[in-house]
């Protein structure tokens, strides 16, 4: 599946933190260039912000409010260091049909047609897709990251600011990537694993693992609900 930022429609951002903030500006960004989403507002858990604006962006109310507004499409920007899970939680709580997520590519964003972008996946500025890089669902893609040739990054995962890429590797599933990774082609990054800011990483990161420094190394293990690394997504084709 190829990218396509022409967007249309009513559009519910669900979260109202920095992600959700920065999605907001860069549907304002695909509607100042050729989109024509109808940004209705925020849906956050958070009781103290609901019926509040953020960056002039109303919340709505709760997430659950999603169900509420059955034609609104809906995109996910949650997923913050320290609960970098609440995506999947929050997808499968919902338990809406892909159809029902939109994909936000900012303008400034490359993402050639070799690109594959899944349902619910957000690409922030100067985001830049090299050649036949694909994305899985809700995947969060944060500005100045470069994804070189073949990466795959597979539902779920966190990409932070100032990312670097090598060619040929696979960041698994909900895999959380910190700010200003750097990462040698050709390694596997595991499901739900965590990488420090500014690590260096030369080798295949086991699965569910906290990984920091240069070169990076194990500091911790993390701890996941029962049966999150079972079954494992099929490739992405």
């Amino acid at each position: 599946m190829s990218v396509d930022n022409r967007a249309e429609g009513s559009l519910l951002i669900a979260g109202s933190g920095g992600l959700a903030r920065e999605t907001a500006e860069a549907v304002r960004a695909v509607n100042a260039a050729d989109g024509c989403y109808e940004l209705l507002g925020f849906l956050d858990d958070a009781v103290a912000v609901q019926g509040t604006e953020v960056d002039g962006v109303p919340v709505l109310g709760p997430i659950q409010a999603a169900h509420d507004f059955p034609r609104a499409r809906l995109v996910v920007a949650t997923g913050r260091p320290g609960d970098y899970l609440s995506r999947r939680r929050i997808v499968e709580r919902l338990a809406l049909p892909d159809e029902r997520y939109a994909t936000v590519v900012h303008p400034a964003a490359v993402a050639p047609p070799s690109t594959a972008v899944g349902a619910g996946t957000i690409l922030l500025a100067g985001v830049i897709c090299t050649t036949a890089v694909r994305l899985g669902r809700h995947v969060a893609v944060m500005p100045g990251t470069v994804l070189t040739h073949d990466d795959e990054i597979e539902d779920y995962a966190t990409v932070a600011a100032g990312v670097r890429v090598g060619g040929s590797v696979r960041i698994r599933t909900g895999a959380y990537l910190g700010s200003g990774v750097l990462i040698k082609e050709g390694v596997t990054i595991g499901a739900w694993s965590l990488l420090g800011m500014g690590s260096v990483v030369t080798g295949s990161v086991p699965p569910g693992e906290v990984w920091i420094g240069a070169p990076a190394r194990w500091l911790r293990d993390v701890r996941l609900p029962d049966g999150w690394f079972a079954p494992f997504p099929p490739p992405l084709t």
